[in-house]
């Protein structure tokens, strides 16, 4: 992987298209999370193909490549989701209108995409770093560009947080 990452830095788009390819899965995972749908996932797989192959010369270590293209999901999500807070909607009948389509007779269900949206985006990114993609704490820290106790502390007061959510609904014992 290290050659490749090597060839592609040199700009050998068919190293890199075989580098982001490897990674595409975990990349999808991680935008989908934060979007919370498939259309905009992909999009967000799309800007960070562009910007990972824009800006593949500044990664300085190519064993925190997956690392690296994590955190740019991360930066290109949070972007994509400020971006649409600032969309004002001018006419909030259609939401109406699309809301009394739902059936009824579904039943309330707490997920865990519920779940972790009650959550901030630091403590979001923590979570699904440590329990979806599997990091080290050390990881995190680099992924996110932040000290080591910082991502300890983060973690830890989000499950503060789940753990209280879920006491609330009495899922957790």
């Amino acid at each position: 992987m290290n050659r490749l990452v090597k060839k592609a830095q040199k700009g050998d788009d068919q190293a890199f298209l075989k580098i982001f390819q490897h990674f595409q899965e975990d990349v999808y995972r991680m935008a989908y999370v934060y979007m919370k749908n498939q259309e905009d996932a992909l999009d967000v797989v799309q800007d960070v193909a562009y910007q990972s192959f824009k800006d593949i010369h500044t990664l300085k270590n190519p064993e925190y490549l997956k690392t690296w293209l994590i955190r740019i999901t991360i930066n290109c999500a949070i972007n994509n989701i400020n971006k649409r807070k600032k969309v004002v909607l001018l006419n909030t009948q259609h939401e109406e209108f699309l809301d009394s389509g739902v059936d009824e007779d579904l039943p309330l269900t707490l997920t865990l995409q519920d779940v972790i949206e009650l959550l901030q985006e630091d403590e979001k990114s923590v979570v699904m770093l440590r329990f979806y993609q599997n990091y080290t704490f050390k990881e995190i820290s680099q992924a996110l560009e932040i000290p080591l106790g910082t991502a300890k502390s983060i973690l830890y007061r989000a499950l503060q947080k789940l753990r209280h959510k879920l006491k609330e609904v009495d899922f957790y014992e």
